[in-house]
């Protein structure tokens, strides 16, 4: 039902998004680093039930909605290509840093660790532009049911987040050290992600594809 050629770019598209920083990443790397692996994988697993959350909603109709009222689209569309900006430009202007050189923050207990990852993705605008912007784009009504391949689409971008984010997670404290270390790796780092997050702004306010209704 759902063709391979769809499922590759929805995986190219995940693993992009998943490897810029933002949100999500910056609130994992900092929880591992500061408060270990254990934290992290806790708060990762708010993190999924978020896109779990995201990802039923679209397609319980809300790409419906914005093929209905185009406006509305272009709207959270322009929101999220400006919110990929403005994070280029934290990461790309003088004295910018890097995910990696992890913000301190205070212990917490799992159920608050949980809820942090639950909350910091749902207010991820990368996250609402993933579900309600990218991946409709790839639904094809002629393949079959347009709702179960928004699920499995979907499904695919989380199983590829959740991976990168988990090896992320595992590795933080071994990365941060090493970049540290590294003053030039870390610079590069920045300048690569935030070049990356600057051109993925432009494409996305630039493209003119409306969401598939489902």
């Amino acid at each position: 039902m759902v063709t391979l050629s769809s499922v590759l770019a929805v995986s190219a598209v995940a693993l992009g998004m998943v490897l810029t920083p933002g949100p999500n990443m910056m609130y994992l790397v900092s929880r591992s680093i500061t408060q270990g692996r254990r934290a992290g994988i806790v708060s990762l697993a708010g993190v999924a039930l978020g896109f779990l959350i995201y990802l039923t909603a679209t397609n319980l109709g809300l790409s419906v909605l914005f093929a209905a009222v185009p406006q509305l689209y272009l709207g959270i569309k322009l929101a999220g290509a400006a919110y990929l900006g403005w994070l280029a430009f934290q990461v790309l202007r003088p004295g910018g840093t890097s995910v990696f050189e992890a913000r301190p923050l205070d212990p917490d207990p799992a159920g608050r660790l949980f809820l942090m990852g639950l909350f910091t993705n749902l207010l991820n605008p990368k996250a609402a532009v993933m579900y309600l912007s990218l991946i409709p784009q790839f639904v094809r009504p002629d393949a079959g049911h347009v709702m179960v391949q928004g699920f499995v689409l979907g499904g695919v971008q989380l199983a590829v987040s959740m991976a990168v984010n988990l090896a992320i997670v595992l590795a933080a404290g071994t990365i941060a050290v090493f970049l540290a270390r590294r003053p030039a790796w870390l610079r590069a780092q920045r300048y690569l992600m935030g070049t990356v997050l600057g051109v993925m702004a432009v494409k996305l306010a630039t493209d003119r594809v409306r969401p598939v209704p489902a």
